[in-house]
């Protein structure tokens, strides 16, 4: 098994391409997992010719064991699963194949076949649901109320009944919301970045959001994929809160985007009901990332209105592109 050998199990979404660049920077080779060669790229663009992507279905135990056969690398990272909360409610069966079905499949394999690989499951503040405490921590008790959040909670317990009963260096990193200009529009700092600079530019005229005293923890996707390398330097696995440890409302998100173009988000913001998650909705979700900090020396790089202002820039600088318009002077 190679001293800096690393396979990424969905190495091309948001997560695993930041997670690659940054296990390349620290000298590893890196195989990544595509669900097919027709899978979009587009966030590899920077390191394509220099990982290694395999074509694998993951839910297949043969398939997944000949490849860490073939591989045997030092550390896996399991970052494979539909994260777009809603969708659950749509794919009930086919997020519980992947996000919790997969990381058995996942687990087991490693156990039969090399026991010593260091293995990072992601998990997600989801799995907490209704909080029935705030912040939250590694102790707190979990009260999903979706079938994404539920499904990331057997992948949370049976991480930690595999280290328990086989001694694997398995790792569970309990994920807050973390965005990037990688993420797809349809999570709301993207959809609100790129409305703000769509109306900035005259390309579209308002924007309808859900409820906008919706509070998250939200933090800075490259600051989060560095949580997860520091955690199986550790020498040993453990259960890890990766948060800011603050909560904004999606109202403030929009008047930070907004105002980065000069614009009032109250005069271009229009309140949509239906596009509310109703009984579902998480209000209190907002993470304690003390054991993280004192245990792996980790603490986010970039702050809440840092991050907004960044994807701002970022679909600013897209949409100039796409639409051959000169665009407004950004402020800050």
């Amino acid at each position: 098994m190679a001293a800096k050998r690393a396979l990424v199990i969905g190495i091309a979404g948001q997560d695993g391409s930041y997670l690659a660049e940054l296990l390349l920077a620290e000298g590893y080779e890196v195989h990544g997992v595509v669900r097919s060669a027709s899978a979009s790229l587009e966030n590899l663009a920077a390191v394509r010719d220099r990982v290694e992507l395999h074509e694998t279905d993951v839910l297949d135990v043969d398939a997944l064991a000949a490849l860490l056969s073939s591989t045997r690398p030092r550390e896996v990272y399991n970052l494979a699963a539909p994260s777009f909360v809603p969708q659950s409610w749509r794919e009930p069966v086919a997020v519980a194949e992947h996000s919790a079905v997969g990381v058995t499949v996942l687990l087991e394999t490693i156990r039969r076949i090399d026991a010593s690989t260091r293995v990072f499951q992601a998990s997600s503040s989801e799995i907490f649901g209704e909080p029935r405490e705030s912040p939250q921590t590694e102790e707190t008790p979990l009260a999903p109320l979706t079938p994404y959040g539920a499904a990331k909670a057997y992948g949370h317990f049976l991480t930690r009944c595999y280290r328990r009963r086989y001694g694997l260096h398995a790792t569970s990193g309990i994920l807050y919301n973390h965005e990037s200009p990688r993420r797809p529009v349809d999570f709301v700092p993207r959809k609100i970045a790129r409305a703000a600079t769509a109306i900035a530019l005259g390309l579209e005229r308002e924007l309808e959001l859900g409820n906008l005293d919706a509070r998250r923890d939200w933090g800075y996707a490259p600051d989060y994929v560095r949580a997860m390398w520091l955690a199986l330097q550790q020498p040993e696995g453990d259960d890890y809160v990766i948060a800011t440890g603050e909560s904004h409302s999606v109202r403030e998100l929009a008047e930070i985007a907004f105002s980065h173009v000069g614009l009032d988000y109250e005069e271009h913001v229009r309140v949509d009901e239906s596009l509310t998650r109703g009984s579902a909705e998480l209000h209190d979700l907002v993470g304690d990332p003390a054991r993280a900090r004192e245990r792996l020396g980790w603490a986010p790089s970039v702050d809440f209105a840092a991050l907004v202002r960044l994807l701002v820039d970022a679909d600013l600088e897209r949409l100039r592109a796409q639409h051959e318009v000169a665009g407004p002077v950004v402020e800050g």
